[in-house]
């Protein structure tokens, strides 16, 4: 990567020299005339002399014996004998000493008599103007975290300060760390920007009364072509691969014009240096150009202002390069996080859910918390949240596979202090430092009843159906990854009604307050939300959450956040049929029997016969091999729900019977005719389920 000087200061010039006057100011004795060096000659001038230079003005006679050696020469600052001695004071950020009491001389158009009109930007003619300029201007470039803000900063820097209009172009696509680009270069413009007609002048250093014509801002803005494909070999591509900015009237830079801006784009870049056309170079490979251009009323360019150029597009290659490199880990975290929790939450018999995340902040997305719903065997279903310690990319991946974890655990249907138990063993096994909470839940909507295990976690809140919010007492527990301790399960009452709210410590616990006042303060707040909908209606899930969110105040998120609600709608004693079957030959002729009736209770004899079809095959191939009482039960909610449950680990697999088998055509019939069917692997055996809709197809 080539680097170019910020430092305008020329190797061994005089410190009395005026063209270090602003980074040198030896002391000035009065009575000395100031030195006059010739300025830099452009391609095709002859360089003047200081015997030979233009009083600014033509024919005026000088105004006093000071002023008979005529102006100094381009970037000289004012002689001891002029009224304003002292030292030019700092200007504005990204703006050029403009002020009309200090002469500017020196440059073609002055020695011509060609002075800028008053009001419009006045350029930048001494070597301090430049260093203040790419200092507020690689500053404000800094400043910005993501490409637009970066590029939207080299534009804002530039126009109108050292530029009337600037057009940036990008690779597209933009090539990523040490990624090899595919496919031919091309380039997309990326952002234009010019003088408008009316705008903001904050920082501009001219008025906005006198701007330029909308005639020549409609030449502007027809300059560039949406993409650019740069050929090998092209004129476009050499000068990217010189790196280096160049004025457009060189000979391979005015050829690349109409690569870069299409046909006939060449014709509208003003000429006399008044274009510059410079790489944007990243760490590894050039990833678009600036073309920087002045109008022709303005004084040109010379050739300090492309060590200008170059500054500006080195510190706007590498911020473009920092922030695809940002955006590709924002992308990263963000994916890694979705995948991590559930994408939608399940939708259990008998209960309701409702669930939220927020990270710790918008640069941290990723984190630790985590939340689940496992819909187990019977009807259950499985709550759980947990919390990884950090908000890192660490802790996501650790979350991942403790989540996974927690999730095969619960199909083995284990008790709550048994899945703790063997999430422990697996924290421990991925290292020394895992350290989690984790609260896991198992709700019956038959019974009616909850059990949880907690694991270092804060408690869950109960709020009842009456509007009355109560923090429940659980067993602490040790964090998970501790090693060497016990879990302990409770069993509560879970009424009809109720809503169970699940939480992580970022909720309640801030630099503010310590756990329990935030615990305390999220219990008054679900009973105030509870008040607004009465005591015969709990307040609808999605709202309650929204509520619970908004106790955070400004400024009080340290930690991620996630959040589990579960409304207990559950299931009436009287929507359950409940029966053992002993294995004998004459389990499947009752167990149709026993259907039938539920079946003439509820008013569903309508579907009588696929009811005892089905589940006359499913009890026969349970006691077929089991060698305990067989249970049945049929559940009435929105659909007609059958479980038949045996002794028996081995799940039954769906296979196509050939025509002379006797058997095998039980799942198959089960699965052609039943809305839904699955089959689940207990601790004490299996339990094979299907689903009916209530209405006959």
């Amino acid at each position: 990567m080539t680097e170019y000087p910020i430092s305008f200061e020329r190797p061994g010039a005089d410190p009395a020299d005026p063209r270090g006057a602003v980074l040198h100011t030896p002391t000035q004795v009065p009575d000395a005339p100031a030195a006059a060096l010739p300025a830099q000659a452009r391609a095709g001038e002859t360089p003047s002399t200081p015997s030979t230079a233009t009083p600014c003005g033509k024919g005026k006679e000088p105004a006093s014996s000071a002023d008979t050696t005529g102006p100094g020469p381009e970037h000289s600052q004012p002689s001891a004998a002029e009224p304003d001695t002292h030292r030019p004071r700092p200007v504005p950020e990204s703006v050029p000493d403009s002020r009309p009491d200090r002469p500017q001389s020196g440059g073609p158009e002055r020695r011509k008599g060609q002075a800028p009109a008053p009001g419009q930007p006045t350029p930048m003619r001494r070597d301090g103007d430049r260093l203040r300029f790419v200092g507020a201007a690689t500053r404000r470039i800094a400043r910005g975290i993501d490409l637009d803000e970066i590029v939207m900063g080299l534009c804002r820097a530039t126009v109108p300060t050292f530029s009337d209009a600037i057009l940036v172009y990008l690779r597209d696509p933009l090539p990523v760390g040490d990624e090899r680009p595919t496919g031919p270069l091309v380039l997309r413009l990326r952002r234009t920007d010019r003088i408008p007609a009316e705008r903001d002048t904050e920082g501009a250093g001219f008025s906005p009364a006198l701007q330029p014509e909308p005639a020549e801002l409609t030449e502007l803005d027809s300059l560039g072509a949406e993409l650019c494909e740069v050929r090998p070999g092209s004129a476009l591509a050499e000068v990217l691969r010189g790196v280096r900015p160049v004025f457009t009237d060189a000979p391979a830079a005015h050829a690349a014009l109409p690569e870069l801006l299409g046909e006939g784009g060449e014709a509208l870049v003003p000429g006399g240096q008044r274009a510059i056309l410079a790489p944007l170079r990243g760490r590894r490979r050039v990833i678009g150009a600036a073309l920087f251009l002045r109008r022709p009323e303005r004084l040109a360019f010379e050739a300090d202002d492309l060590l200008v150029a170059a500054q500006l597009a080195t510190h706007s290659a590498l911020g473009i390069d920092k922030a695809v490199l940002y955006g590709r880990e924002a992308y990263i975290a963000d994916e890694l996080q979705r995948t991590m929790l559930p994408e939608h939450l399940p939708r259990p018999t008998g209960v309701r859910l409702a669930s939220r995340y927020l990270p710790a902040a918008e640069t941290a997305r990723v984190g630790g918390d985590w939340y689940d719903a496992i819909p187990l065997p019977g009807s259950r279903v499985a709550l759980v949240v947990g919390d990884v310690m950090g908000h890192s990319m660490t802790s996501a991946a650790i979350m991942g596979q403790l989540r996974t974890t927690a999730q095969t655990l619960a199909g083995l249907d284990l008790p709550p202090q048994e899945v703790l138990h063997h999430l422990d063993e697996q924290a421990q096994r991925l290292g020394t430092d895992r350290m989690a909470t984790c609260l896991y839940a198992v709700y019956d909507p038959v019974s009616h009843r909850i059990t949880i295990a907690n694991a270092g976690h804060p408690p869950p809140v109960l709020l009842h159906l009456g509007g009355r919010a109560e923090v429940l007492r659980v067993p602490p527990g040790a964090p998970i990854g501790v090693g060497g301790v016990d879990f302990e399960a409770v069993e509560l009452d879970a009424p009809a009604g109720a809503t169970l709210l699940l939480y992580t410590d970022g909720l309640v616990e801030s630099r503010l307050r310590d756990v329990w006042t935030g615990i305390e303060q999220l219990r008054e707040k679900l009973a105030a939300t509870a008040q607004l909908t009465g005591p015969d209606h709990p307040p609808p899930l999605e709202a309650l959450c929204d509520e619970v969110l908004d106790m955070l105040g400004p400024g009080d998120r340290d930690d991620d956040i996630a959040l589990l609600a579960a409304r207990f709608d559950g299931i009436a004693p009287s929507d359950v049929a409940y029966w053992f079957l002993e294995p004998e030959d004459a389990a499947p002729g009752r167990a149709r029997r026993l259907a039938r009736r539920a079946l003439s209770r509820w008013g569903l004899e309508e579907l009588s016969d696929s009811v005892e079809l089905l589940v006359s095959e499913v009890v026969t191939n349970a006691v077929r091999y089991a060698s305990r009482p067989v249970t049945l039960r049929l559940l009435r909610t929105d659909v007609l729900r059958c479980e038949v449950g045996d002794d028996v680990p081995q799940l039954p697999r769906l296979r196509q019977a050939r025509a002379t088998d006797e058997g095998g055509r039980g799942l198959y019939l089960v699965n052609r005719l039943a809305r839904r069917w699955g089959a689940t692997r207990l601790s004490t055996g299996k339990v094979v389920w299907f689903e009916l809709s209530k209405t006959a197809q």
